[in-house]
């Protein structure tokens, strides 16, 4: 399929070939008819782009501190490399999608192939979209007209925010195509509407749809003007639909506003808000979050999750329902607003001149058939069975900025890449010259002309697509974790036969730091603390859901018993965990583990999330036969008491590059197992084990 995508290196926008969507569980799969171009966003996109570097750093300064301190903990050379790893991610374009239901996954139930439904969609072809993020179209409303079904929800949150009364006094600052919008629906809502542009055309527009508009730069003061219709009183509510970087609207707003009036920003500006015009006229000021409630809330968004009607009368869904009931009904008149049709291959016409562009509102129109193949062909490279064929089943950062930069440098046969978008796995095929992108990961394991299937997705599908992997004779490649409970580890060891080699990326045994401490001290008993500075990951991201990510602790904190047990040379007997604030549900990232080893050896994991960014990421102390050695960061490791040896020092080198060599080299030639399948499942164990000791306040047994 097609789709419109921008790199925010070059700034390029380019209509993409992708393997068309597959539809997922509590979504539908869309084929497209129209979409509507946000002008005013994706100009800001496009031009951010076409920025040079310096540029881009002067507008995103809290990216540029964390470059700095990244430099300081990574070093130059792996920040600058995830840097321009991140700028050559490509966008896609476009949030305002019409189309025809031809798919319809488990859990959806208001939605039926056939239906006509508007969604948050990208510019593409075919778009699966969860069932929270789609409206039904009622049979009077157009496919163009709808197209404006969701940009005209960012307008309606904003109004339903200023919470406007009949008869009130409302002025619109920007009237763009959200601003115009959200002016017309304020006059259905009975308000005296004052809108404000510098753009005649638009000034025009908006007079003819009812609304009281002024053009400053016809010489028309906008505070005193506001302030003369309304007998000096002020404005009500003054909503902010404009994009631009200047303070000068803020404080616009607050100097036309009445006492105790509202202000709500819908667009972008400047925001150097001068406290004395708040306070003496006691303002309120609030930034309005896109369409709705449930906006950025995955488990509205994602999971299908709905707030109750009574409580929260008007989500994102109900948003849409409602803009597309205004238009049904002739209270919003959106055709007016069309300036331009352009057919899909013809999307340059808007887009090479969108800095320019003075339309209000463009829709792209797409072609009743197009492909919807789900797998397109990158390169020409093919390998036949059994010469260690690689297909890879994911394509985030890990994938992009770790594992795929070290396959490509050793030339290893990388023939499929499956991801659940199909954007972000075409990019990363032409980049790393891989044979074919797909988003059908099962053709990945059912192609004969692969060995080597490698998983990097999200960690609950990890178990699942290992034992069907194995089940289809494959060799397999899992990042960590294995499973996220005993069932799922369970259905593993089930379908591990023993003849294909199945490794968890337990990467850290592999850096040449640990390979000499395992050099130097043997399988002795001795005492290791492993630190992780993990630093703060948010609370809403998917790594801390028990059913997605598993928690930090079985996601991550596994790499170091991995670890241990390979310095010690043993098997983990028992666990126990404590934890700052303890969670009912056993959900930390800031914990202590203890270890107890068959040998007689002790681990301790700290796993910590509160500490500076500042500090060393990792640390390493192994304390053995009066002799200490210490792995700072993976880029020094220092003996203390060791005859020969007092210092190693590299790059950060957390073992990827010889993980990832021994893995292509025994796909190809056979060999022993990278990590013993018996400690794979012991560190698994005891994973879950440090969480059932942190619920019973005990020893676990592994």
């Amino acid at each position: 399929m097609k789709q419109i995508i921008q790199s925010f290196k070059t700034g390029a926008t380019v209509l993409e070939e992708v393997p068309a969507p597959a539809v997922k569980r509590g979504c539908v799969l869309i084929q497209t008819t129209r979409s509507l171009v946000s002008l005013g966003t994706e100009r800001m996109l496009v031009e951010f782009g076409k920025a040079n570097m310096f540029q881009k750093a002067r507008q995103q300064p809290d990216r540029v501190k964390e470059v700095l301190a990244k430099i300081k903990t990574d070093g130059l050379k792996p920040t600058i490399n995830a840097v321009f790893n991140k700028l050559g991610q490509p966008l896609a374009l476009g949030y305002c999608n019409v189309g025809k239901v031809i798919a319809v996954g488990d859990g959806v139930n208001e939605f039926k192939t056939g239906d006509r439904v508007a969604s948050n969609g990208p510019h593409a072809e075919y778009v699966c979209i969860p069932k929270n993020l789609v409206a039904s179209i009622p049979d009077n409303v157009s496919d163009d007209e709808a197209a404006f079904t969701v940009i005209g929800s960012i307008g309606l949150q904003g109004i339903r925010l200023i919470e406007p009364q009949l008869g009130e006094t409302i002025v619109v600052v920007g009237l763009g195509l959200i601003g115009l919008i959200t002016a017309e629906l304020l006059v259905a809502n009975g308000c005296r509407v004052v809108g404000i542009d510098l753009d005649a055309r638009k000034v025009a527009m908006a007079k003819t749809k009812g609304i009281i508009a002024i053009n400053p730069s016809e010489g028309v003061d906008p505070v005193k003007y506001v302030q003369s219709i309304t007998d000096g009183l002020g404005a009500d509510g003054v909503i902010i639909t404009a994009s631009a970087k200047t303070d000068e609207i803020i404080a616009q707003a607050a100097k036309m506003s009445r006492k105790r009036g509202r202000i709500v920003l819908v667009g972008v500006i400047g925001l150097n808000i001068s406290r004395t015009d708040f306070y003496e006229k006691e303002l309120t000021f609030q930034v309005s979050c896109s369409y709705g409630p449930g906006r950025y809330d995955d488990r509205y968004e994602k999971e299908g999750i709905d707030y109750p009607l009574p409580f929260v009368r008007w989500t994102e869904k109900r948003n849409f329902m409602a803009i597309l009931q205004a238009i049904s009904t002739k209270k919003l008149d959106v055709a007016s607003l069309i300036t331009e049709r352009v057919q899909l291959s013809n999307f340059e016409q808007i887009y090479n001149n969108i800095s320019s562009q003075d339309s209000i509102a463009s829709l792209l129109e797409y072609p009743e058939k197009s492909s919807d193949s789900v797998t397109v062909s990158i390169t020409d490279g093919q390998f036949s069975a059994g010469k260690g064929g690689i297909g890879i089943i994911g394509a985030g950062n890990f994938t992009s900025m770790t594992m795929l930069p070290v396959l490509s440098e050793i030339n290893a046969p990388l023939y499929s890449i499956a991801s659940a978008s199909g954007l972000t796995g075409t990019t990363l095929a032409k980049k790393h010259k891989i044979g074919k992108s797909t988003t059908d990961y099962k053709s990945i394991i059912n192609d004969p002309s692969i060995d080597l299937v490698v998983i990097t997705t999200r960690h609950n599908e990890h178990a699942k697509m290992v034992r069907e992997a194995l089940e289809a004779g494959k060799h397999v490649f899992v990042e960590k974790p294995l499973a996220l409970n005993k069932e799922e580890l369970d259905s593993v060891i089930k379908a591990y036969k023993g003849d294909k080699m199945l490794t968890v990326g337990f990467n850290r045994r592999f850096s040449p730091h640990m390979q000499k401490v395992k050099q130097l001290t043997g399988n002795v008993q001795m005492n290791v603390i492993a630190t992780m500075n993990a630093g703060h990951i948010p609370a809403n991201v998917w790594v801390h859901d028990l059913k997605v990510g598993g928690g930090r602790i079985v996601g991550e904190a596994c790499h170091y018993m991995d670890l241990i047990t390979f310095l010690t040379g043993s098997k983990i007997k028992s666990v126990c965990m404590n934890a700052m604030g303890l969670n009912p549900q056993a959900n930390t990232d800031s914990a202590s583990i203890l270890l107890e080893y068959e040998n007689g050896s002790t681990g301790v994991i700290n796993y910590f999330s509160n500490g500076s960014k500042s500090y060393s990421k990792e640390r390493i102390e192994v304390y053995a036969q009066d002799r200490t050695i210490v792995t700072d960061n993976f880029r020094v490791t220092e003996g203390f008491g060791f005859s020969g040896f007092s210092k190693l020092k590299t790059t950060i080198d957390k073992g990827h590059a010889a993980q990832f060599k021994l893995l292509v080299e025994r796909t190809k030639n056979g060999g022993g197992a990278l990590v013993p399948f018996d400690d794979t499942i012991n560190t698994t164990l005891a994973s879950f084990a440090a969480i059932e000791s942190l619920m019973t306040r005990k020893w676990v047994n592994v």
